[in-house]
């Protein structure tokens, strides 16, 4: 099999997903332009280098909908014959992108590919495409579905995570995200996003709050209190999962993924690619996996699906140097951590998208590339990225430092 070797990877910063944010300008064509046109401008020297470029999205819908993939490569510059593609896996539609660019690397019919992703919560809402799961009861009853925020709460209290946990844990992501960028860790990935006339809109992330403390996050409500009791959504959980006397609500703003805008590419190739380029690879893709989880819970897809991947490529955690999986709420990475007995410190060392946010069809190229120059940093080996996704799914690939 054909090796998929990552040659360059860049990301937009993020930007508020509201309409007072920093990127609400910029449609959500113009955030993947950016970031592709900065893979351009540092690895292709001319158009029509690349197979195709595959941008996961996931409310593809409107300004957002079509094929953006394909509008983004013509508007990038990347070549009249360069293909492009949109593909949705809820959350883990910017790994999947990666997972499926490398594949196409890895199957020998195609040599260089971009992958990537793009949301603009700002100016498409999180939820705009619709879907059957929430509104048919055909699927919705047998299923069990509830909001994420409630599953994120059943998560919490079958687990046992006080608000305590969650609110310390939110502390450190800022805490760690504001370190990062102080010493300049995400410079190499992180590139502006730009007017018409050139001039930058954006350069830094803009959701952080370093100053959050347990007392500010204290002072602040629980957030799915309403859906839970009286949306009778706390019943449905229960109905689930029988063994639990009600749920407990700890999941708040301040502890969740923040909601943002932004974009970012892969480069992704054989090695006969990067040799036409003269460029040298930075990270290899190792295996990859993906896999079903119970709806109910619907965000402990990474532990099932990190199982599956060791089943598979051989690999445990005393192989893993880095560990990045997405701070969808607080409780997906402390149940992550509890389920497996992990170092803390190995986990989401620069912090993650509570700190950050999580443009969900973006986030899992991001991280790829959050987790490459974490290895680059450190001179480690090998990094395991992850996701949960809704609807109870999980997504996991494995890259190594070359």
């Amino acid at each position: 099999m054909t090796e998929a070797f990552i040659y360059d990877a860049v990301r937009t910063p993020r930007g508020r997903g509201k309409p007072d944010g920093s990127l609400h300008e910029v449609s959500t064509l113009g955030l993947a332009v950016s970031a592709l046109t900065s893979l351009r401008q540092r690895a292709l020297p001319e158009p029509g280098l690349v197979d195709d470029v595959v941008l996961g999205c996931v409310d593809p819908i409107g300004e957002a909908g079509g094929n953006i993939g394909r509008a983004a490569a013509l508007a990038a510059g990347y070549g009249d014959s360069v293909p492009g593609l949109q593909i949705n896996r809820f959350c883990a539609s910017g790994l999947d992108a990666v997972n499926f660019a490398a594949a196409q690397i890895m199957a020998g019919q195609h040599d260089l590919t971009v992958a990537g992703g793009v949301e603009s919560m700002s100016r498409v809402g999180i939820g705009a495409s619709g879907g059957a799961w929430p509104v048919d009861p055909s699927i919705a009853v047998p299923s069990y579905f509830m909001p994420q925020g409630v599953s994120a709460d059943l998560i919490a209290t079958k687990y046992g995570f006080s608000r305590d946990d969650v609110d310390a844990y939110a502390v450190q992501s800022q805490q760690r995200a504001a370190k990062a960028w102080a010493e300049g860790r995400f410079a190499k990935s992180v590139t502006p996003v730009r007017d018409v006339n050139g001039l930058t809109i954006l350069d830094r992330d803009e959701h952080m709050r370093p100053d959050a403390s347990m007392q500010s996050l204290g002072a602040l409500k629980p957030a799915f209190v309403m859906m839970g009791e009286q949306g009778g959504f706390d019943a449905v959980a229960i109905q689930a999962h029988p063994e639990l006397e009600r749920v407990d609500h700890v999941h708040h703003a301040g502890n969740s993924s923040g909601i943002v805008d932004g974009a970012a590419a892969v480069l992704i190739g054989n090695a006969e690619a990067g040799e036409k380029l003269g460029r040298k690879p930075r990270g290899k893709i190792r295996a990859f996996a993906n896999i079903g989880s119970e709806p109910a819970l619907m965000l402990t897809g990474p532990v099932d699906v990190t199982k599956k991947l060791f089943a598979r490529s051989g690999l445990s955690f005393k192989d893993i140097d880095v560990i990045e999986i997405n701070e969808a709420f607080a409780a997906v990475v402390l149940r992550y951590i509890q389920a497996f007995d992990l170092d803390p410190e190995k986990v989401n060392a620069n912090g993650g998208a509570i700190a950050l946010g999580h443009p969900l069809g973006a986030t899992g190229a991001m991280i790829i590339g959050t987790a490459l120059d974490e290895l680059e940093r450190t001179g480690k080996s090998l990094a395991l990225v992850t996701l949960c996704i809704g609807a109870g799914m999980g997504t996991a690939t494995i890259i190594e430092r070359v």
